[in-house]
């Protein structure tokens, strides 16, 4: 047996991400918002489906799962069955006050060790880890630069002026890390502006403000490598990493700027699966880059998300294809300036998940290297 579940998630103020879980209607167990396949809709918006149905939610769903798990689905005969559950992450944007199945489940938030513990699926606890994000941990070349200064200190006392001129390890991680933020903050905003409605100005001016912030941190980054002694990785490697993240939300802006240029209210479903590609891409950056203040203890975990992202590009190819061969057949006899703006807002979108994949081509780059 086939199922499809959402996933939905959240982060508060602080960062902390949380996870949302309802109760199971018999048994009254922690689990995922679920249900059987639809026909007619997609399985993501299947998934979408059931999560408003059992949640009363709505988000920004995945069109690629982030993984799968089985569990025993015991029938109304008391027959059991064995399910496959894809998994959808969802972007959470709000609950309603009541819903379908309001008075059936219990919803609750859970952090992310709370959540893994609360349901019994070994596959889906693994899924739920997969969230987590390490707490930042003390670079290698930090700490090579500060045995260096010991060193002088301790062993050539007339070269102690030297040590005080010594370029400080920069701040590459803090910039990488706070441009990723801004990454996942434009890709909500793209998401929230594809949804049409009377807000389509506000989330245009919104990344365009983060596509400035981000151009803020690339040139830090690019001052600290021009100023730096030692640096974690090559000063190549650096200036490609940084480079592949500001060109994702430079596409974003283009992207948005293209909408408002062209007073574009509504848009293809397929723009919309596109868009929550952009923010999913966005989180596992997000999840990504700290994870390179240590490439050696988290290389499996980096070659995961990186594959990840790789896999979201791909769909994202056969989503824009599909959109595009879609507006043409719709367009094709009338309305071509339609189609013509259409077509670049389809460009732009796939443009932002190939850098999202430059993104992890870099990163996978640096794991070969220094790992």
């Amino acid at each position: 047996m086939n199922q499809i579940a959402a996933l939905p998630y959240r982060r508060d103020p602080d960062g902390d991400m949380r996870l949302l879980l309802i109760t199971s209607r018999e048994t009254k167990r922690w689990v995922l918002p679920k249900g059987n396949p639809i026909d007619g809709l997609d399985p993501h918006l299947a998934a979408a489906a059931e999560a408003y149905e059992e949640a009363g939610i709505s988000g920004f769903v995945c069109p690629t799962p982030v993984g799968n798990y089985a569990y025993d689905k015991r029938r109304r005969n008391g027959s059991v069955i064995r399910a496959t559950v894809d998994v959808y992450p969802m972007a959470f944007i709000t609950q309603l006050e009541t819903w379908p199945e309001a008075h059936q489940r219990t919803t609750q938030w859970f952090t992310l060790a709370d959540a893994a513990a609360a349901v019994e699926e070994a596959e889906l606890k693994s899924i739920i880890a997969g969230f987590r994000q390490p707490e930042p941990q003390p670079s290698r070349p930090a700490r090579a630069v500060e045995t260096v200064r010991r060193h002088l200190h301790e062993r050539i006392p007339p070269l102690q002026w030297f040590q005080a001129l010594m370029p400080k390890s920069g701040h590459f991680f803090e910039h990488f890390e706070s441009h990723a933020r801004t990454l996942v903050a434009g890709a909500d905003a793209l998401a929230k502006l594809l949804q049409g409605g009377d807000n389509i100005a506000a989330n245009a001016q919104m990344i365009y403000d983060l596509e400035q912030q981000a151009d803020d941190i690339a040139r830090a980054v690019l001052q600290d490598v021009r100023r730096t002694f030692v640096t974690p990785f090559d000063r190549s490697a650096i200036t490609s990493l940084i480079g592949s993240m500001d060109d994702a939300i430079d596409q974003m802006n283009a992207t948005a700027k293209s909408i408002t240029l062209f007073e574009v209210k509504k848009f293809d479903p397929a723009m919309v699966d596109m868009a929550a590609l952009i923010v999913e891409a966005a989180r596992v950056t997000a999840e990504a880059i700290p994870l390179l203040r240590s490439l050696g203890p988290n290389s499996a975990r980096l070659h995961d998300l990186t594959a990840r992202l790789i896999k979201i590009e791909g769909d994202a190819d056969d989503i824009h294809d599909a959109g595009v061969k879609a507006l043409f057949k719709a367009h094709r006899k009338a309305d071509a300036m339609d189609f013509v703006v259409g077509r670049e807002i389809y460009s732009h979108l796939e443009k932002v998940v190939d850098r999202f994949e430059d993104v992890a081509n870099e990163i996978q780059g640096l794991v070969i290297d220094h790992a």
